[in-house]
């Protein structure tokens, strides 16, 4: 082991610590964006043409601003809402600071994916619900979110493993985690052992994250 990865035997509290930031950094990050791509997403549904609460105004500014945030690179949304996450945090690097980007970065393309995973609950099960005299909170409840959820979960599983891949960007640029340990050290001082355990470590967690979530979607799956 020692010839193998020579580096990496000397620094693995290094490699531990950056490990539980980038873990951080996704949980943290997921559940805040979670709440809020959830919510964008019910809204892009319900108010939609022909949603239960249409409304093409509201609907059609949504959609532009959602579309909009999508559009950004995330490297240069870093550079970009530097002043929002200064003014949130008190700075704009360590893994705390990190968050902000990260929410704004990966919770549009989560609300975009709900209201993907909610149109695939049927038009003729909304309407059926509806001429049973379910409120619009009933129908978002009983209707959408229970007859969507392996979709949800699926789409869900697809944004932490993207949301995984944004933490070592961030890290790259002075977020810290196994990004900043890759990239300033592996790469930087040519200690290819270094990055390769980075990789290998990543790439278990993105497995973990699709064993979990192909569990969970499959359980709730209705045949």
């Amino acid at each position: 082991m020692s010839s193998l990865f020579p580096h990496v035997i000397t620094m693995q509290e290094t490699i531990w610590q950056a490990t539980l930031e980038t873990f951080y950094m996704t949980v943290a990050s997921a559940v805040i964006a979670g709440v809020i791509g959830l919510l964008t997403g019910l809204l892009l549904v319900v108010t939609q043409p022909g949603g239960i609460v249409q409304d093409r105004s509201f609907y059609s500014v949504l959609d532009k601003v959602v579309n909009l945030l999508r559009s950004v690179p995330f490297i240069i949304l870093l550079a970009v809402i530097s002043p929002l996450t200064s003014f949130l945090v008190g700075t704009t690097v360590g893994t705390t600071a990190a968050l902000v980007p990260l929410v704004m970065g990966i919770f549009p393309f989560y609300a975009r994916q709900i209201q993907n995973a909610l149109q695939e609950v049927g038009q003729g099960v909304v309407e059926a619900a509806q001429s049973m005299g379910l409120s619009n909170r009933e129908i978002i409840f009983r209707v959408y979110l229970r007859e969507g959820l392996a979709d949800i979960i699926r789409v869900s599983t697809l944004t932490i493993i993207s949301l995984i891949g944004l933490t070592t960007m961030a890290g790259a640029v002075g977020a810290g985690g196994l990004g900043n340990v890759a990239i300033s050290i592996g790469y930087a001082r040519f200690q290819n052992d270094v990055t390769f355990v980075c990789m290998i470590i990543l790439l278990v967690m993105v497995f973990a994250v699709q064993f979990i979530g192909d569990r969970l979607a499959s359980r709730f799956t209705k045949f």
